[in-house]
């Protein structure tokens, strides 16, 4: 009986050690294969590190306003007689733009220069009887006041005609027409804006910080989407001496030459100020750059060699310093030399020595001043 059971579990373990062996030939085989088993190269785009002028520049929004603006409204109730301007024409200040009605104006200056005549002739006649003792003081008193009083209602009468002849306060252009023939306005009604455009005002704020860099007389470009690749120069001529507490931002207004009067009041645009000669900066697309919490990187394209001795094209993750940025394109302070070739896409597939291939047929934008379509 113990003969059989020796024989039972030395076949037993005769199985048991057969299986292992097998199954630890596959593990070994399986180990072998996969010890020359490559990754395949990661598909990216390229580009190689350049050192490029940077200007040392300030950028705002910035609106237009003009020297002078107004919306003209009558000061009088009345009902227009006449209508001396067409919408978008040229005005000279004092020009006639509307006349109200003065009709009962114009008769009660008549009635009013009557009584301020006999007034007068009143006056002169009291005033040869002065001294003869037969007219007291108080009388002669009377007269002149008479005449004074009279004077004024003739003057006060004269001043509501002329604020119910509505002229142009000063030369510009004129808008649309918003009244018409007959219509009765009431006092601040409006009837027609008014703009001096040429010279034009542009206004924008920057932060406090740049209050230094800041003067009077500083030149400024304007770029509006109206008018795309265009620059419109001027000077700054006015900086506000408050800073807003809301905001931590200092108002600057700039005047531009406007002869053409291409620009108009309350276009939006971007106002551009030049403060420090140009800087040289190793330069890239931003999309080249890994940002993490512990730290910006780029992945740097360079010949590698596998444990086999094979040559593969790899990347080298490098530690940067970042710098400034503008439109597409960041600054390299640290890290990146020029000429290197950096991954600019897909890089979130890659991992330090990883193959990879390289396609450019679509790039990334690499601008200064990108201008993207539709906008």
């Amino acid at each position: 009986m113990y003969k059989a059971i020796l024989i039972a579990t030395l076949t037993l373990a005769l199985v048991i050690g057969g299986l292992g062996y097998y199954k630890y030939s596959q593990i070994q085989a399986a180990i072998a294969q996969n010890a020359n088993f490559a990754l395949p190269p990661t598909a990216v785009t390229s580009i190689k590190a350049e050192i490029l002028p940077w200007e040392q520049t300030l950028e705002a929004t910035a609106s237009f306003s003009p020297v002078q603006g107004v919306t003209v409204s009558a000061e009088e109730a009345g009902k227009v007689v006449a209508i001396r301007f067409e919408s978008g024409e040229k005005a000279k200040a004092s020009d006639v733009l509307v006349q109200l009605d003065v009709n009962v104006e114009e008769a009660n200056l008549k009635v009013a220069a009557a009584k301020a005549e006999l007034a007068l002739t009143n006056l002169n006649r009291i005033q040869k009887l002065k001294g003869t003792g037969a007219l007291a003081d108080r009388e002669i008193d009377d007269a002149e006041s008479q005449v004074q009083q009279s004077s004024a209602e003739v003057e006060s009468i004269k001043a509501i005609i002329d604020r119910k002849t509505i002229r142009a306060p000063f030369s510009g252009s004129l808008g649309l027409r918003r009244v018409q023939l007959g219509q009765f306005l009431n006092p601040g009604d409006p009837i027609v804006t008014l703009q001096t455009l040429d010279p034009i005002y542009v206004d924008f704020a920057l932060p406090q910080a740049a209050l230094g860099a800041l003067r009077t007389g500083q030149a400024v470009s304007v770029r509006v989407d109206a008018f795309p690749g265009q620059d419109f120069t001027g000077k700054i001529t006015a900086i506000n001496p408050i800073i807003d507490t809301a905001s931590r931002t200092v108002q600057v207004q700039a005047t531009l030459p406007n002869t053409s009067e291409t620009l108009r009041t309350g276009m939006y645009g971007v106002a551009r100020i030049t403060v420090a000669e140009p800087q040289n900066y190793v330069t890239i697309p931003n999309t080249c750059v890994n940002r993490a919490p512990y730290g910006d990187s780029v992945y740097i394209i360079e010949t590698m060699k596998n444990p086999q001795g094979q040559e593969f094209l790899g990347v080298r993750q490098a530690v940067v310093k970042l710098g400034p940025t503008r439109g597409d394109q960041i600054a390299i302070l640290e890290g990146l030399k020029p000429g290197e070739e950096v991954a600019s896409s897909g890089l979130f597939k890659l991992s330090p020595s990883a193959p990879v291939v390289i396609n450019n047929e679509i790039t990334p934008p690499n601008q200064a001043q990108p201008k993207p379509p539709n906008t």
